[in-house]
Parts: C-alpha cells; structure tokens; sequence
C-alpha cells in the first residue's frame, strides 16, 4: 500500500486500449497532489510472448515514472486451467481474481477498466447469440461494485477511433496479442468475419448497439428493484420462499424471483431450462400438496415453501424422494475414533463432528443403539422442555421427510439422536466439557452429498 497517497488502480496488459488508458490516468494524476496510480498487469501464461508483455508494460511504467508520472507496477501470474467452461473463460475469471487481489494490496478500491464502444456493441451482439437476458443484452456497466472493488470503465461511451488517435499523439508503443486473429475465440470470429460485414451495411452499428446497451441497463435496474422488493416479501429471515404467494404470480414474475432468488443462494443463477421447468412443476406440486426435492440444484419444497439444502451433483434426480432401505434390526455400535459410522444396509453413515454446543460427551457415542422408527419414539428438544413423539417434532420442526430418513440412536432407553433434530437434550454435555453432535450422511450424489469427509480424531 502507498503510505499517505490515494491509490487509482488501472488493469494493463500492455495492448493498445489499456495502456492508453494507463498514461492518460497517469498524466492526470500528475496534476493532483496525493494521487498515485498502480498498473495491474496479470500474467496468465497462456502465450509464449507473455514474458515479453510484462516487460513492456514494466518498462513503460519505469519511464513514465522518471518523467514525473505517478505510476508504479504490479504483477501477479495466474494459473488458467480450463473448468469445463473453455480456456477464455477460467482466464477471464482468474484475470479478476488477481486484478481484485493486487488492488487490495495496493489499497485502491477502485480498479479502472479500459473496454470502450466497440468492445460494449461487440458484447451485445454475442449475447444476443446466446440467447441471453435483460441483464445480459445490458451487456457491460460502466461502474459495478463486486468483491469490495469498484470497477469502472472510464471509455464505455468512446469509440476506439479516439484511443488510436490518443496513442499516435502520445507516441505509445502498445504490444500487440497475437491470440486476437485466432478464430477459436467468440469474439474474435465475430471481430474478424462479421464485424465488417455489419459495418459496411450499417456504419452506425456500433453507436446504435451500444446505446440500446445503455437503455437495457436501465430496464433491468427497474426490474431488479421490483423483482427483489417482491422477492423481500416472500421470504423469511432464513431465506425459504413462500411457494404459495410465488405461485399465484404471473409466469414472467415468478420466473424473474426464481433467478433472483437462485442468485442469492451464493451462484450465477439457474439455467432457463431450469428456471422453466420449476415455474412449471411446482404450481402443480402445491396443488396436490406433494414434496418435492431437485437434488441438483440442492432446491426441496416442503409444507408450501422453497428451500435451500446442501447443493447436490450430478444427474438431477426426480422430484419426489426416493425412499431409504433400511434394515428391520437394532444394533449396537460405537462410533470409531475417526468419526464415522459406515452402515452400509441404510446406504450411509453417522458422522461425528466436535461442536460448542448441544453435543453429547464421547462416551455417549459409545454402545449405541442404531435402528429405524417402530413408532411411539419420545424426543427432547431442550433443557427443561417435555419430551414429546418423534412425529410431533419433526412436525413442529418443519423437518421435510427426506431429512428423516436415517436411523435413528439410543442410550439405553432413551433416545439419543434423530435425524433432522439432531442430539436429545436429554443426554447434552454440561458447558464447557468436550462434546459431539451426530449427522446423518446418506450416499450417493442423488442425495447431495456422499461420506468423503476428513476424519475427525478423537484425543485419547
């Protein structure tokens, strides 16, 4: 961090727009007293010129530097291994992550961007392509907040004409990509093969395209603003969605709150195909109160509302959960000192886990009685409160049927654990001494989750 100076991050990799960019920020900043600017260059490795292209870009900042510019450099080399979503994509993600990190570093919260009209009207184009949204036909904001960075692209509005001519001015020696004439890239076919045609027959394009970007930016925040106003008054403090009330809306409506709703689950949203297909099935459902769970969105309905539960993989599964075998017999069992319980015949295991309270002491895992529900089952769900059945906690609890099944754990004759409840208060540890709660882990990916955990070692 620059002690006493506030810091303006710039994002350079040495090509023409970003290191015009770079100097006009920094010659700017040379007529504001306490204003230093920070060149962020990421090496991403991908190119056998890459070496060559940090150079340039420290170099250049060196020079400008010893001619009374306040501008340093920072380099940070990334590793871009392809996710399955293409080599452009985990660049550009890995990209953000260092730029986002360097500007920490630096102690800019702002990290300047150099995309101008071409790129902004290149963009709309390729998600209209796609197939994409509101959002994404809105194409690239001039200012966003992610992260606890500001990013801001200064040249949004300005055509790439005016940066040519900014670097023939000032003499600048940009490096040049090599990767931007090869056609494996979206955009660069799109650059290359139709850019010219669509000019040629309207010179206009890019203007027109870019200002129907900007009029897409302002729908979309109206949307967002009523879609999230809505979505605040159907969910609780826990963020569930109130089916019913999501249900008596308008297809478009309740299609909008099942993204934003999925957004605030921490991703990117839900696929169309996905979002389509519970705008459609779940009406339905709640019309034959049925429960329902999607495994691979980690989404189950119950009792009429929406929830969230661990995100499962693979395959979706079907909607109405499949039910555990399990076996007719109680056992006796301990629970061994790595901290699982494989059951094979139930298709699971007990996991242990240390936590600060509600647990249960480690001899209580010891010599336990591991079976299913006959029925008539008591539990106690705190201190001082009256043990009631099984079946009136799971009920009060709002505990939805597919959290129930697993088996349940006794001491002696009283019971000690109940899958979706948790630890009987009956046997909780006294604060302050060592203690465990149990979980119930089912297999494979159809349930979200499966028992590959690290162990957990008990001290002896």
């Amino acid at each position: 961090m620059l002690e006493g100076l506030a810091v303006v991050a710039v994002a350079c990799s040495g090509g023409r727009d970003s290191l015009a960019l770079l100097h006009a920020t920094a010659s700017a900043a040379r007529d504001v007293p306490g204003l230093a600017v920070v060149a962020l260059h990421v090496h991403h490795g991908l190119s056998v010129h890459a070496d060559a292209w940090q150079a340039h870009v420290e170099h250049c900042c060196a020079a400008w530097a010893k001619r009374g510019l306040p501008v340093r450099c920072m380099v940070r080399r990334v590793q871009c291994a392809d996710d399955g979503r293409g080599v452009e994509a985990a660049a550009r993600a890995a990209r953000y992550d260092a730029l986002r990190e360097m500007a920490q570093e630096a102690g800019s919260e702002r990290v300047l961007l150099a995309h101008h009209r071409r790129d902004q009207a290149e963009t709309v184009l390729l998600q209209a392509l796609r197939g994409g949204s509101a959002a994404g036909l809105a194409a690239m904001p001039r200012e966003a907040w992610r992260d606890g960075i500001c990013w801001i692209r200064p040249w949004l509005g300005h055509p790439r004409q005016a940066i040519d001519a900014y670097i023939a001015a000032h003499g600048l020696g940009p490096v040049e990509d090599d990767s931007n004439d090869s056609p494996a890239f979206a955009r660069n076919r799109l650059r290359l093969a139709v850019w010219p045609a669509l000019t040629q027959a309207f010179p206009e394009a890019e203007a027109a395209l870019a200002a129907s970007a900007r009029r897409l930016a302002d729908a979309q925040a109206v949307v967002d603003q009523v879609v999230t106003g809505a979505l605040s008054g159907l969910t609780d403090d826990r963020g569930s969605l109130d089916a019913a009330g999501w249900a008596r809306l308008d297809a478009p409506m309740r299609r909008l709150m099942l993204v934003k709703w999925s957004q605030r689950a921490g991703g990117a949203g839900w696929s169309s195909s996905w979002v389509e297909r519970l705008a459609d099935e779940v009406p339905a459902l709640l019309a034959r109160q049925q429960p329902a769970r999607w495994a691979a969105l980690g989404v189950s309905l119950y009792r009429g509302r929406l929830q969230f539960n661990a995100p499962g993989g693979g395959q979706p599964a079907p909607a109405v959960p499949l039910p555990l075998a399990c076996p007719a017999e109680v056992v006796t069992l301990s629970m061994p000192p790595d901290g699982t319980l494989r059951l094979p015949a139930w298709r699971g295991a007990l996991r242990a886990e240390p936590v600060s309270a509600q647990g249960v002491p480690w001899s209580a895992l010891q010599g336990m009685r591991v079976g299913a529900r006959a029925g008539g089952e008591q539990f106690q769900a705190g201190p001082g409160r009256p043990a009631r059945s099984l079946k009136k906690q799971y009920q009060q609890a709002g505990v939805p049927a597919w959290r129930r099944a697993g088996p349940l754990c006794w001491q002696a004759d009283t019971l000690l654990f109940a899958p979706g409840l948790g630890m009987d208060a009956r046997h909780w540890a006294a604060e302050g001494v060592p203690q465990w709660g149990l979980h119930w882990v089912p297999d494979g990916p159809e349930y979200g989750t499966d028992t590959g955990l690290p162990p957990v070692l008990v001290p002896r």
